[in-house]
């Protein structure tokens, strides 16, 4: 079947090359349509809303089975430009979609990611505020803010204090597409500086900000994310390559350490979402000049592909009841790390947990059951471009079609306020005081 594939990449067609250069509007529909009739059997091109101005927020979707979830196929996305004036993601995005589909059938490795991942790349969350820059600047251009003047990474729901800005129609587009994907891993995508970021943004004392810091109960996943991105980026890698006040060991950072910020899309995706997202930093200038595009393109390339695959570690599988029926809307969790809004199998009874190589036990919740408890080990290395697959019977009789449905999982409110220490990362450390110290000295 792959053989066939790969001599069928030879008869796919072909379409003019993407130029390096900054693509406004009406060129970047144009090449997305493009794409989507050029390639239809394995991309769907759709818009998830509308800007303030009326443009519309364009997803691209690439995959096998481009228009519709398939059970056991997990959803990745890439989202880029939330920042108008921080111009590098959207292209690299654009060539990013280039390069997938002008390979599949010709580079096995695409033609299997394409396969087994359903990729949705968003080059534009604010399209309004870059078509507003008439003067690109390396640090600030107007067009930062959407055209009603708010920073949209700083409009989501947070949960840690109340964030009372009015919520953007483009926030608002993201957060119903959230709703309709079972989405397991993502990047945004900003300039301004080298490093990946990765959760959270914001914290209380239970998370370890009397640290500096604000850790998940998965930060072992996050940051190896992190590092899986900087890693293959040779200039990212390095520890300050902005030459900005803070150094960045591996050229990752704890978002909260770096600077803390009230209303981010990236903890709102892990959260509320059950999407890991990590922040991506891909440039010192936020609008470098498009004679730098091409080298941006070639340090990008292979950590924009590598990440994409990191969407299949951990573990994976669908919860039946003891009739074999799916069970949607069920609590799944690992012990030791749970969220503070669980976890929960979407309308098909599937799970997706990211998890690294190691031994892990998985508890089912059912109202009115007691937890049902399952031992996974993972193994150091994902086969063939999946996670482990785990299905899991609980032994249950009846009917459990009883289990509430809940839209949003958990109430958009601070679910961390009152809450105490959830993880030992939280607990402090002699490594972690001597960082703090140096982080207080020289910020």
């Amino acid at each position: 079947m792959d053989c066939a594939r790969l001599w069928l990449g030879l008869l796919l067609p072909v379409i003019a090359a993407l130029d390096f250069s900054y693509h406004h509007q009406p060129e970047m529909e144009e090449f997305l349509k493009s794409i989507s009739q050029n390639y239809s059997s394995i991309t769907h091109l759709h818009s998830i809303g509308e800007s303030v101005e009326g443009r519309n927020l364009w997803v691209l979707i690439v995959g096998r089975f481009p228009k519709e979830h398939r059970i056991g196929i997990p959803e990745f996305k890439y989202v880029a430009n939330m920042h108008g004036d921080e111009a590098v993601g959207r292209e690299l995005l654009l060539h990013l979609i280039e390069y997938l589909v002008t390979s599949d059938g010709r580079d096995p490795e695409i033609t299997n990611l394409i396969n087994s991942t359903r990729i949705h790349i968003m080059p534009s969350m604010n399209p309004d505020g870059f078509e507003a820059v008439l003067k690109p600047d390396c640090f600030y251009n107007k067009g930062r803010e959407n055209s009603n003047f708010y920073d949209l990474n700083r409009n989501f729901p947070d949960a840690f204090e109340f964030n009372t800005v009015p919520r953007q129609p483009e926030t608002v587009a993201v957060m119903k597409w959230l709703n309709t994907e079972t989405f397991v891993l993502s990047a945004n995508l900003h300039g301004g500086a080298l490093v990946a970021s990765y959760p959270f943004d914001n914290g209380v004392p239970a998370t370890g900000t009397l640290y500096s810091r604000s850790l998940t109960p998965d930060d072992d996943v996050f940051q190896y994310l992190a590092r899986t991105y900087a890693s293959r980026n040779p200039d990212m890698r390095k520890r300050n390559p902005c030459r900005s006040k803070i150094e960045f060991p591996g050229g990752i950072v704890n978002g909260y350490f770096w600077y803390p910020l009230k209303g981010g899309m990236q903890d709102y995706n892990y959260i509320w979402a059950q999407c890991f997202e990590i922040t991506l930093e891909l440039s010192c200038c936020k609008y470098p000049r498009k004679e730098k595009l091409p080298s941006f393109w070639n340090e990008n390339k292979d950590s924009l592909i590598d990440y994409i695959k990191q969407v299949h570690i951990g573990v994976k599988g669908q919860i039946f009841d003891q009739n074999g029926t799916p069970l949607p809307n069920v609590t799944v969790e690992v012990q030791d790390r749970k969220h503070v809004c669980p976890y929960r199998t979407n309308k098909f009874g599937e799970y997706y947990l990211l998890l690294l190589p190691g031994f892990y036990v998985i508890e089912v919740t059912v109202p009115g059951h007691n937890p049902h408890l399952t031992e996974v080990t993972i193994p150091p290395k994902s086969q063939n471009f999946s996670a482990l697959k785990k299905d899991i019977l609980l032994p249950f009789t009846g009917q459990l079609d009883h289990i509430p449905e809940s839209d949003p999982l958990c109430p958009i409110i601070p679910l961390y306020r009152d809450l105490q220490g959830h993880s030992a990362a939280t607990k402090p450390s002699l490594f972690l005081f001597l960082v703090t110290l140096f982080h207080i000295l020289f910020k």
